[in-house]
């Protein structure tokens, strides 16, 4: 990587070409590939932008969604191949890309130290045109990376009903999609375990060294906490696949999907990995050659170790220096903060204001998804406004036209969504005979506060570009919590600039440490929780209780014993640490109190 960060995977439109959009600048995003139809729009106003051929793939082509999602990273690849090319050949002057390339690297990179040598060079000097040669040369595109979440992966069927058979569930074909693309690039894969899935990637065969002993592609797995990078990596090992990296992510310091583990806290996480990456990685590879060895195959290079990265909640230079310099972390990944850089992400202008302008009591953790699993949400979108109109006149649930996120099978034999009117016309139906009262209106809240995703995280890229659809577009927004503590657009200089250390962007007198909100977080989702167990929680309740107290007050106790580490910290901010670690585990005191007066 040229950069030591990149731009994680945002919704499914804000960052959807954030490539074309940034990667000659040597910066790596990764873009869903989850919205099949979103890809297709994309790739066809791309090719109009870019004057190149444009051939619609309809939904009734066989194994459409796989040739879309090729199609679209096949034009990717052209567009940025056309961008360095034209880069290339562009005078080293300022407002140039050109220039702006090397502008934006730290003081201290390689590529940044020669540029400013060559700016001091009069043009006369026969080391004026050997340098610029080979500042040309250096010019080299941030790879491509893009998401599929596992979960997503319903099953498909043939317009008369009958299955479509193996491998032709959303993620299969997603993941085929990619490998039969031309882009020498990276899948990152979140959201949990998926056995069918990660089998299937074995039968593609460029996730392996090929004859020349090159690997096309790279597998990156999301992961939570060091045990699923455990079962994971040996699962794919096994299977001859080497999982190229690791990224850590905050449980619920993130935007989007919060897959939230017991209390385990991100400092604890980013040792274990310290402690066991080496031993882990030397496990995997030879896992995997000796795989690929038994079928006669070319193997992984010994000497490649399994990468760590880490995303949730980062947002000053000092933090992710640390991370960097005291954890196994390569890279440190961004994302929040970049939905305010129109330059690198695709956010509509209405958006853009609500995001500007929010505080922390504008950033929540919803319980919009269907998928059942809690979202990081901002608060005013036009999402949520027009569905709380659609539910005072009466009328819930979307039409559910992309079917991504079906998984409810209550009421039907195929699954539905419950953000579709099709289930919560049922629900709500089958409610209204078992309840009354209050009872009632809280039960039908719960079914009509569910949001169709899959139409409103795709809206900002068709209302910002004004692209026509029949369909009414209202826009969501998957904001984490570090948004609060940045409150301008800002340019991509700027931004960079601030993740190097060169300015500072944030003027929030109260932002804590990103280990420290993300424990405040936490302990207010807890309180939230463990309040529906009271006043009678059941011995499985008091048990999940006390292992998620065992496992904050070994995250507090830990930061204690690191504060010292952290040298990246002024003392005052040290100080400040300490002061809301205090109160932190106060609050953790006096939540977990009422259950260890309960009954065992």
């Amino acid at each position: 990587m040229t950069h030591s960060f990149y731009i994680p995977v945002m919704g499914t439109a804000f960052t959807i070409d954030s490539a074309l959009k940034i990667a000659r600048f040597g910066i790596v995003s990764t873009a869903s590939i989850g919205d099949d139809e979103l890809c297709e729009i994309i790739r066809e106003y791309y090719c109009g932008q870019y004057q190149l051929p444009y051939t619609v793939i309809d939904k009734k082509i066989d194994d459409h969604r796989a040739k879309r999602v090729t199609a679209f990273l096949d034009m990717t690849q052209t567009i940025i191949d056309i961008q360095v090319n034209e880069m290339r050949q562009q005078p080293f002057t300022e407002g140039t890309d050109a220039f702006k390339y090397f502008d934006l690297l730290p003081k201290d990179h390689p590529k940044k130290i020669l540029f400013e040598t060559f700016k001091t060079l009069p043009t006369s000097s026969p080391k004026y045109v050997q340098m610029e040669a080979s500042l040309r040369d250096a010019i080299v595109a941030g790879h491509i990376e893009v998401n599929i979440m596992t979960k997503v992966d319903k099953d498909n069927f043939a317009a008369d009903g009958t299955p479509l058979g193996d491998n032709s569930s959303d993620a299969q074909a997603g993941l085929r999609g990619f490998a039969n693309s031309k882009i020498m690039g990276t899948i990152v894969l979140s959201a949990g375990f998926n056995r069918r899935l990660y089998a299937y990637a074995d039968q593609l065969g460029c996730f392996t060294p090929d004859e020349k002993g090159i690997v096309k592609k790279r597998l990156i797995i999301k992961v939570s906490d060091f045990r699923s990078a455990l079962i994971q990596g040996r699962f794919l090992a096994k299977k001859g696949l080497r999982a190229a990296e690791f990224r850590v992510e905050s449980g619920i310091n993130c935007g989007g999907h919060a897959f939230i583990a017991d209390g385990i806290l991100m400092g604890p996480i980013l040792q274990e990995f310290k402690d066991n990456i080496n031993d882990l990685s030397k496990e995997l590879i030879e896992t995997a050659n000796a795989v690929l060895m038994s079928r006669g195959q070319n193997t992984y290079d010994i000497n490649q170790k399994v990468l760590v990265s880490v995303q949730g909640g980062i947002g000053t230079h000092a933090e992710a220096s640390f991370m960097k310099r005291y954890y196994p972390v390569h890279a440190t990944g961004w994302a929040t903060p970049f939905l305010l850089v129109p330059e690198a992400s695709t956010v509509d202008k209405d958006s853009l204001d609500i995001l500007r302008k929010a505080g922390e009591d504008d950033l929540f953790l919803s319980h919009v998804s269907p998928l059942g699993i809690r979202f990081q949400l901002a608060k005013h979108t036009l999402s949520e406004t027009e569905k709380a109109k659609k539910i005072a006149a009466g009328k819930t649930g979307s039409a559910c036209p992309k079917r991504y996120l079906v998984n409810n099978t209550e009421f039907t034999e195929r699954p539905i969504c419950t953000a579709s009117m099709d289930y919560q016309k049922k629900k709500i139906a089958e409610l209204e005979k078992t309840l009354t009262g209050d009872a009632l209106v809280t039960a039908i809240a719960d079914v009509t506060r569910k949001s169709c995703l899959c139409e409103d995280l795709a809206a900002a890229a068709l209302v910002l570009y004004d692209i026509p659809s029949k369909r009414v577009q209202t826009p969501t927004i998957c904001a984490g919590p570090n948004l609060a503590y940045f409150d301008k657009v800002y340019s991509l200089k700027e931004m960079v600039g601030h993740i190097y250390g060169e300015t500072n962007l944030i003027n929030h007198p109260a932002r804590p440490h990103v280990f420290n909100k993300e424990l405040k977080l936490y302990l207010d989702y807890y309180k939230e929780e463990f309040a529906d167990m009271l006043p009678t929680p059941t011995p499985k309740e008091l048990e999940y209780v006390a292992r998620v107290k065992t496992n904050l007050s070994d995250g507090i106790a830990y930061y204690r014993d690191l504060i010292g580490q952290i040298d990246e910290e002024s003392d005052k901010n040290k100080t400040t640490f300490i002061k809301d670690l205090d109160k932190l585990a106060a609050q953790l005191d006096a939540l977990v109190l009422p259950f260890t007066l309960s009954p065992a």
